[in-house]
């Protein structure tokens, strides 16, 4: 079955990435990361913050604070005011990487992929910061995406953009890796890029794909079911919002695209049968 999703906010993205939506705000945020800003709604009202720094994902910590992640830390940021603080330091030596895929685990921790700025092959990597400590999790990646978490904490997905396969890596009770990851789903046998994913309330997959135009729900077996699709081509990363979480947010990018109408680099969204869940906290030390 196909669901067709509609225009939710007309503002073009660069490189519109990290749908947040924020459960105790009703509110939803997301990044143009080429164009190092910070963008949401409140009602019919657009707002914006802008920074001197590419940023790309966020989890929230309260209902006036986010943790958001940049090309050089992880930083403590304050909604109304639109400060900044410093609480980890990431890849700040690198100046041919930024970061990229990043979301809260159900621990409170959070994970955060890096990539080089001109996607070169291996130039990447993936993080997870819990409890004050950051640790690197996975090496040689070159776009890591598709960072999402089973509901009990026990499983993480990820993926490495161009290799075209969503891998599942086992956890320990704290969220730390357990094991090897082994596959998950292969968009790539079908001619589909994984993009960003996330899980809904039964713990099913949905992977948007870039330059498909879509989401593909995968389940417990890692084969396709559902699909949303959407105007703009290259759709980048879902999110469950809205009222009892049945809303699905996408946002796309205008990235790549010779002529690209004005339908591309928007966020849409759809009203789906499924639920997903919140977001979990972030914890801060």
């Amino acid at each position: 079955m196909t669901y067709r999703a509609t225009l939710y906010d007309d503002r073009p993205c660069e490189l519109g990435e990290g749908p947040l939506w924020h459960p105790e705000r009703q509110q939803l945020f997301w990044f143009d990361i080429a164009g190092r800003r910070l963008l949401s709604r409140a009602g019919d009202t657009p707002l914006e913050w802008r920074f001197d720094e590419h940023h790309s994902a966020a989890g929230w910590v309260d209902r006036d604070t986010l943790l958001v992640v940049s090309e050089t830390g992880l930083w403590r940021f304050d909604i109304e005011s639109g400060e900044r603080v410093l609480l980890q330091p990431l890849e700040e030596e690198n100046e041919a990487t930024r970061s990229n895929d990043g979301r809260a685990d159900p621990m409170g921790g959070f994970w955060i992929g890096t990539m080089g700025k001109g996607a070169e092959p291996g130039a990447g990597a993936i993080y997870r910061w819990y409890r004050g400590e950051l640790r690197q999790l996975v090496a040689g990646i070159s776009v890591s995406n598709s960072i999402c978490f089973a509901p009990d904490g026990r499983t993480a997905y990820f993926a490495d953009t161009p290799e075209g396969r969503i891998r599942r890596q086992p956890l320990d009770a704290e969220g730390w890796p357990s094991g090897e990851p082994a596959l998950f789903a292969d968009p790539g046998a079908s001619g589909l890029r994984p993009d960003g994913s996330v899980t809904d309330a039964e713990g099913t997959l949905w992977n948007a794909a870039w330059g498909a135009g879509k989401v593909t729900r995968y389940g417990a077996d890692g084969q396709p079911g559902l699909e949303v699709t959407l105007a703009g081509s290259q759709s980048t990363c879902p999110a469950f919002g809205g009222l009892e979480f049945r809303t699905m947010f996408v946002t796309t990018a205008r990235e790549g695209l010779t002529a690209p109408d004005a339908g591309q680099g928007c966020v849409y969204a759809i009203d789906l049968p499924c639920a997903g869940r919140p977001e979990p906290r972030v914890l801060l030390p």
